[in-house]
């Protein structure tokens, strides 16, 4: 039962058998609607009625269905929403298409929370596939609206500009991206340090990207001693390190076997190739939306934005818009790019290693420094074995190294 005046006064609503009154919320107004991808483009809504044309030509009429109106009532007020767990999917897909027709994800005030909603509710549907790639201006601007698609299982951050210390890597890292399988952050001029910043609470507190089974940090100016940072995760099964320091030899191929239990591919690995990377879920639209809006701004705007940079920076007016207006990344080299890929996976467990894939040996200083990283690994493989004994106890520092601890320290 609800009690509602024309000019959205008191409400009342019956839960439970019970009436209690929903106090300080203001009902948006209804706005006109425009054309989605699942309503007719042809077909004009205009209040409770639906205009349309019979096939001599004349104009009629029918009046929307009652489910119509309040899902269009709801739509207008969704922030006023708790939550929509226990929905059927089928209501959450037309509610979240009536949302998406309202334009309520382009509010920037409004779309965070109405998106975290959907996220809560229906998980991966909303959106299982996210590409940002080349897309840096539509990563900083919707920041808070990519971090409520917490269902990825693939994300794609090719040149978006990350660098050593992004506000990105925590959200990585964090539990919300727990079934993350692919992540592409190559090309963003990410060195040791920022691979290693992004993966120190992996390291530290064993938790974040437990899932993740493909990763590409290809184009960026890591060398070999950074692979040791990606011993934290445990299920890597592929790996793209083209365009790096890294020198296809040997020694690296040694390096990544005793590391990560990776072998060098002979072929390029189709896991790796863009066109298999694509934005899919219900928001897909909203993402593509998103970067309509953003290239669409009126340049009067963009001139005001680019002057309040300008002036937050101490006058760098010409660098900020530089690198609003720049073009996207691109391999300086594209002919020595496509004739050595060095992509590595991990073999089958009953498939036969190539011989030239077989470690080779390394000088026993270095060997050590190797098994001792693999016995840290190990270890609590052991502690599920027939070996019921509680675990020794181990001293912090022995699992961080000194940068580890110096890294931690400047947090």
């Amino acid at each position: 039962m609800c009690d509602l005046s024309m000019d959205s006064g008191t409400i009342y609503v019956r839960e439970r058998g019970s009436l209690r009154r929903v106090g300080d919320i203001v009902l948006a107004q209804p706005k006109p609607v425009s054309s989605c991808r699942r309503t007719n483009p042809f077909v004009l809504r205009k209040e409770h009625f639906i205009f349309t044309y019979n096939a001599e030509g004349s104009l009629r009429y029918t009046t929307k269905s009652l489910f119509d109106l309040t899902l269009l009532f709801v739509a207008d007020n969704i922030h006023h929403v708790d939550s929509l767990v226990g929905f059927p999917e089928q209501i959450g897909d037309r509610l979240f298409a009536a949302a998406e027709e309202n334009r309520v994800f382009s509010n920037t005030d409004i779309s965070p929370k109405a998106l975290q909603l959907f996220s809560d509710a229906y998980g991966q549907m909303v959106l299982g596939s996210l590409c940002l790639r080349n897309r840096f201006p539509l990563l900083h601007e919707r920041m808070d609206e990519i971090k409520t698609f917490h269902s990825l299982k693939s994300l794609d951050l090719f040149g978006c500009r990350l660098g050593d210390d992004h506000e990105i890597f925590q959200h990585l890292t964090s539990t919300s991206l727990a079934n993350l399988i692919q992540l592409f952050i190559g090309g963003n001029s990410m060195s040791d340090v920022g691979l290693q910043r992004l993966t120190a609470p992996i390291r530290m507190m064993k938790k974040g990207l437990d899932c993740l089974q493909l990763l590409d940090v290809s184009y960026n100016p890591i060398s070999e001693r950074a692979l040791r940072y990606l011993t934290c995760l445990p299920k890597l099964e592929k790996l793209d390190v083209s365009g790096t320091s890294l020198k296809l030899g040997a020694g690296l191929k040694t390096t990544i076997w005793n590391l990560l239990g990776l072998i060098c591919s002979e072929k390029p690995l189709d896991n790796f190739d863009h066109s298999r990377c694509k934005t899919e879920g219900w928001a897909e639209q909203v993402v593509n939306q998103w970067e309509t809006n953003s290239s669409q701004m009126p340049k009067q705007k963009k001139i005001e934005e680019s002057r309040t940079s300008a002036l937050r920076f101490f006058g760098r007016q010409k660098f900020v818009r530089e690198v609003l207006n720049t073009a996207p990344l691109v391999c300086e080299r594209e002919e020595e790019a496509k004739r050595e890929r060095l992509h590595f996976y991990r073999p089958a467990a009953n498939s036969h290693i190539p011989e030239k894939q077989v470690p080779y040996p390394v000088n026993h200083q270095e060997k050590a420094s190797w098994y001792n990283i693999k016995k840290r690994q190990r270890q609590p493989e052991r502690c599920d074995s027939s070996h019921h004994s509680p675990p020794t106890k181990r001293s912090p520092s022995s699992a961080l190294t000194a940068e580890d601890i110096e890294l931690l320290n400047s947090y």
